[in-house]
């Protein structure tokens, strides 16, 4: 393997900035899919079928297409309804949330529904409603089961942002094609690629194994 160090310093500053166009996207990614998935989460474990329905549905959609399909239908029919155009970040960024939301929103689910019923009725017959029980009983609880899979969906999401570079968003997949087509090379692009998302995905490990064990009881 002949690796041609000069091209790889040549495009050092554009893996630079895709690396960090990366971070970007995972990052709001991560925060607005989190948040959606909240509120997915507990609109699908209302007792009224017929409420829950809509967001049972949207998570029957989102985890069973791929998420190609998905970023190509909201760069191309989505985003320029209300842009009038195309544009590769604010599709990826869409893309990311709302895909993450599907999933992050099941993990919610699970992580509630796993908290013993017993812990609902003894912070109703402490005059709490049922907002403030789920806000200070049973959400604190489910979090601390959650930070695992929560970790496992926030790895997959930083490597799943490399489909933005499908829709010519600039992010590290981007460039590392760019340098392939322009000097018709394998090794280099793909492997650092490859060690970047590396690297980002041991340090989100590492960060939520650190918050694992801080919220650890014994």
């Amino acid at each position: 393997m002949d690796i041609q160090w000069n091209i790889l310093a040549e495009y050092a500053p554009f893996f630079l900035k895709g690396t960090l166009l990366t971070i970007g996207l995972s990052l709001a990614g991560i925060l607005i899919g989190t948040i959606l998935g909240l509120f997915i989460g507990l609109g699908k474990m209302m007792k009224n079928k017929l409420l829950s329905f809509p967001f049972g549905l949207y998570i029957t959609l989102f985890r069973g297409t791929p998420m190609l399909v998905q970023i190509m239908l909201i760069h191309f029919a989505v985003v320029p309804l209300f842009t009038g155009g195309t544009n590769g970040i604010a599709a990826a960024i869409l893309t990311l949330s709302l895909n993450s939301a599907a999933y992050i929103a099941e993990i919610f689910r699970a992580g509630i529904q796993s908290i013993d019923k017993g812990q609902m009725e003894a912070a109703r017959s402490l005059g709490m409603t049922h907002v403030q029980a789920m806000r200070y009983v049973i959400l604190p609880q489910a979090f601390k089961r959650m930070i695992p899979p929560l970790g496992n969906e926030f790895i997959v999401l930083i490597k799943e942002s490399s489909l933005a570079s499908l829709v010519a968003a600039p992010e590290l997949m981007y460039w590392g094609r760019a340098m392939q087509g322009q000097y018709f090379r394998v090794w280099e692009p793909y492997i650092t690629a490859a060690l970047i998302y590396l690297v980002l995905t041991l340090s989100l490990s590492y960060v939520l194994s650190r918050l694992e064990r801080r919220l650890a009881t014994e």
